[in-house]
Formats: structure tokens, C-alpha cells, sequence
């Protein structure tokens, strides 16, 4: 068996910190199963005491929009590794996605999962963030693009900013993409 290989990035030693850490989510889609990934890696870090910072851009911006936060959808079309939880090795062709009715099944089935390992739902999800500090700003451009009104938005979003502003805002940030 051969020795692994390893890529050598630099000095092997770790970076020093310059001051608290710091993370900001950018959330670029709003379905159900793209809402969550952020809340609970956000959640985790607000638990660990991490600055924690939620951007809001184009279909994202529905996590934060009073009118369609609690009524995410999950959708099996375009997702290639679509399989039942109780049988995961029989795989779900896309294609059936397409189906009548298949996104409201597929979406009511990981709901009621969510709910059994007792994640709340995006709105309270949302509280519980803003409860512990984490900070939810609205992107400008997509705000304007789908005609918001800051009354639109679910409460706890402290503004709606620039492209520009964000990236000062995660100034010394570890920035995840989802």
C-alpha cells in the first residue's frame, strides 16, 4: 500500500487568530432542504460564541419574507441523489420529481423529519438565532428585483444592504456559501 498523498499548502503551522472569530452565511436559495444547512451551522457557531451573520440574497431572501418563510418547499427535480431515508440505496430517478403532487409528498415527508429530531421550524429557527445575537441582513438588489417592502420581512432582519456593505461586514469572516 502506498503512502498517501498530502498537498503541502505552506507553513504547517495554524494561523494565529487576530481577535474573536467571526462567520457569515450567505443564503442564496430558498428551499427547505438549503434553508436549514445555514440555520444549524449558524446556530452551532452562536453556540460557540461566534460573531454569526446571515446575508439574504435572491431566492434566499424567501427564508426572511413573512409570506413564504414557513411554506419552503422541498423539491426532488435536479436533485441527483434523491433516495427514501428508509431505503438508501434505492435512488429516486429526478425525473419523478416532476410528477403531480411529488413536491408537496417530498416536502410534507422532510418536514415531518425535521420535526421528529425536534429542529424547529424556520420561523422559530429564526427567533432562537436572533435570540442568541446573530445578526440577518436582506440583500439590496433582490430586495428591490422582487419588490419588497421592509414590512415584508420577518422582524429580526436588521436591514436591507448592498453587496458593498456585506463584504465590509465580513471583513476577517470565515464566509460559507450555500
Amino acid at each position: 500500500m502506498s503512502e498517501p498523498i498530502v498537498p503541502a499548502f505552506g507553513d504547517d503551522q495554524p494561523v494565529a487568530s487576530s481577535g474573536p472569530r467571526k462567520m457569515t452565511f450567505i443564503c442564496s436559495k430558498g428551499n427547505l432542504d438549503m434553508a436549514y444547512p445555514a440555520l444549524i451551522m449558524g446556530n452551532a457557531a452562536l453556540g460557540e460564541g461566534i460573531e454569526t451573520h446571515f446575508f439574504f440574497t435572491f431566492w434566499g431572501l424567501d427564508i426572511v419574507t413573512k409570506s413564504r418563510m414557513n411554506d419552503l418547499k422541498f423539491s426532488m427535480v435536479g436533485n441527483t441523489a434523491m433516495h427514501l431515508p428508509q431505503a438508501p440505496n434505492l435512488k429516486i430517478p429526478s425525473i419523478a420529481g416532476s410528477l403531480p403532487g411529488m413536491t408537496r409528498m417530498a416536502t410534507k415527508m422532510m418536514r415531518r423529519q425535521i420535526a421528529d429530531l425536534e429542529v424547529p421550524p424556520v420561523g422559530e429557527f429564526l427567533d432562537q438565532i436572533v435570540d442568541m445575537g446573530g445578526e440577518l441582513w436582506a440583500c439590496r438588489m433582490s430586495f428591490d428585483m422582487a419588490g419588497l417592502a421592509e414590512a415584508d420581512l420577518y422582524s429580526g432582519v436588521k436591514g436591507v444592504i448592498s453587496a458593498t456593505d456585506f463584504i465590509e461586514l465580513s471583513d476577517g469572516a470565515q464566509v460559507i456559501f450555500i
